[in-house]
């Protein structure tokens, strides 16, 4: 990965250098993937929206304010094609023959089962819960970072991570994961404030 900082590269982007917005994809690319995934929930689905975002990012890089991180800047981009793209699409909630039966406990759930179940009681969050919820917790942004992304104040983004929390804890619930097993959930990030550099 290059040692080049976003400012420089994103200069050599709005030059017509190439090989300086692979460079900028690479290092991005995985973030933006993953914050379509959890929040599509569908592979092909965040593929395209991945593609859409970073379009996006360059069709608008020299409105790019270069004293303030890029990360942010991209994850709102990223966030706002998400939306879009669910606003495009009815949602089924529709149980596959596959789903657990919450009435039945007896099957210990192994860890891809548990995170199949997270990622669906994260599926079910509100729009703008999900997103502060993934920006935070699986994307380690900081709150401030979470608040500019999803153009709102702290005090609203910590809100809704508390109601996203509530509303995970009470849908796994319901599926019949029980506590124990999910305080064996792969954690995202801690629930904290993470280190920023």
């Amino acid at each position: 990965m290059s040692d080049e900082s976003d400012a420089a590269l994103a200069r050599r982007v709005l030059g017509g250098d190439d090989s300086a917005a692979a460079a900028l994809v690479r290092r991005y690319q995985r973030a933006v993937y993953g914050v379509c995934l959890r929040m599509l929930g569908r592979r092909e689905d965040a593929e395209d929206v991945t593609q859409e975002a970073f379009l996006r990012l360059f069709r608008h890089l020299d409105r790019w304010d270069a004293s303030r991180p890029l990360r942010p800047w991209l994850m709102t981009i990223t966030v706002n094609r998400c939306r879009t793209a669910l606003s495009r699409r009815s949602r089924k909630q529709a149980l596959l023959p596959g789903d657990l039966d919450p009435a039945d406990r007896s099957v210990p759930l192994t860890d891809a089962d548990l995170a199949e179940e997270l990622q669906r009681a994260v599926d079910g969050l509100r729009d703008d819960h999900r997103a502060a919820f993934v920006l935070f917790h699986y994307e380690e942004l900081s709150l401030q970072e979470v608040g500019e992304a999803l153009g709102r104040p702290d005090g609203t983004v910590k809100t809704w991570l508390h109601r996203a929390r509530k509303q995970l804890a009470e849908a796994l619930a319901r599926r019949g994961v029980e506590p124990d097993q999910r305080s064996a959930l792969p954690a995202p990030a801690p629930s904290r404030e993470p280190a920023r550099v």
